[in-house]
């Protein structure tokens, strides 16, 4: 598995954290910042339902977006998950 840098990631407390500062959890936000996408061989040729796919992160996940409207947010399946995914199609 490809080790994920994420020593430049912001990392803020989760809402889930108690508060008296014991039992924290960490969350990063932006770890998909310096991602790579490229779209995906089972997006259509014609321009539209274009799947976009991020190979760079980690080899056990597979962030995949909406290329027309990234900013509507990623889904990060495990690779085992979306490689049923993939065989299931």
């Amino acid at each position: 598995m490809r080790a994920l840098d994420l020593s430049n990631a912001t990392w803020r407390k989760s809402s889930y954290s108690n508060p008296d500062a014991g039992e924290c959890l960490e969350v990063c936000d932006d770890f998909l910042s310096t991602a790579t996408w490229r779209k995906s061989s089972y997006s259509n040729t014609d321009g539209g339902e274009c799947l976009e796919v991020a190979d760079n992160v980690s080899a056990a996940l597979v962030p995949v977006r909406d290329s027309k409207d990234p900013s509507r947010g990623t889904l990060v399946f495990g690779q085992d998950t979306w490689a049923e995914f993939i065989r299931t199609l």
